[in-house]
């Protein structure tokens, strides 16, 4: 015997309920012949009448009101866990798995992270540090964060930080036996802290750019490292001149710890996007989250 279905038992228990073919037609949204059909074959399908017919009234017989009474509980459960369900697609909950780098998350998206996640209790937000170019499809990951110049042409990319700049800075010790460099070209001529890039195993090509002028310089020095953190610690412990963002550099400045140099050479640059594929199919969570950042 073929099992009936689920819509098929709901139609039954409507007719039920509204005592007419009409009403409960009306209540399901369906056409009346249509619903006499429906009801027809799940009566052929258990091959047992159901719904005693009349032409003023419906009533179930003694094997419909016995199947009535066993499937209305059960059916208005599923019913009302049905309707429960609404509440998870308008509250957004899961995990937001986002590969970034440890300045991105610092300056990007911690500052705006605590709020976010008081606000929505049920979302767990897992942040990967990454000093490479993740390819957060393959990897699993539901948006990365990077600057606007190396997002991937089919990416939606959404700004979330400001324009930063870089900075050129060696220690008062190191400059007390160097003179400073007046322009880029000069770092030749200077011990300088390299930096290894994660994805192409490359040394950091040291860029700069002056009244639309643009000089790229290769430095050379004793030490070589892959993270803007030990770069710092190498210029702070006078071993060579360092690039570093201008806002990890900026405290030690201030404090006389660092001096910069080539300042004018240093423009700004276009800051950090939260970027993720177009094709991506945004949740609730990660609607709200992609809303928090931008803001």
């Amino acid at each position: 015997m073929a099992k009936p279905d689920l819509n098929d038992l709901l139609a039954f228990l409507t007719v039920v309920r509204e005592g007419s073919f009409t009403k409960a037609a009306a209540s399901l949204g369906i056409s009346q012949p249509f619903l006499s059909q429906v009801i027809r074959n799940l009566e052929a399908r258990l091959g047992v009448r159901l719904l005693a017919r009349t032409t003023r009234s419906v009533a179930p017989t003694e094997a419909g009101a016995r199947l009535a009474s066993a499937i209305a509980p059960d059916l208005e459960h599923i019913a009302a866990e049905l309707d429960a369900l609404s509440a998870f697609r308008d509250k957004p909950a899961g995990t937001i798995r986002i590969s970034l780098g440890e300045h991105a998350a610092r300056t990007a998206v911690w500052p705006k992270l605590p709020g976010f996640l008081e606000t929505y209790p049920d979302v767990k937000v897992e942040l990967a540090i990454d000093h490479g170019l993740t390819d957060i499809v393959a990897e699993g990951f539901d948006a990365g964060v990077r600057l606007g110049e190396r997002l991937a042409r089919d990416m939606i990319a959404v700004r979330i930080g400001p324009n930063l700049r870089m900075s050129v800075v060696g220690s008062p010790a190191y400059f007390a036996k160097r003179a400073r460099p007046s322009v880029p070209n000069d770092l030749i001529e200077h011990a300088c802290v390299n930096l290894r890039m994660p994805t192409y195993g490359g040394l950091l090509i040291w860029e700069f750019e002056k009244d639309k002028v643009s000089q790229n310089v290769r430095v050379d020095g004793q030490l070589v490292v892959n993270s803007t953190s030990h770069a710092l610690k190498g210029a702070l412990s006078g071993l060579g001149l360092a690039l570093i963002m201008e806002d990890v550099a900026q405290p030690y400045i201030a404090a006389g710890e660092l001096i910069r140099v080539l300042d004018e050479w240093c423009p700004s640059f276009e800051g950090y996007h939260l970027y993720y594929p177009s094709r991506r199919q945004a949740s609730p969570a990660f609607a709200a989250f992609v809303g928090a950042l931008r803001s």
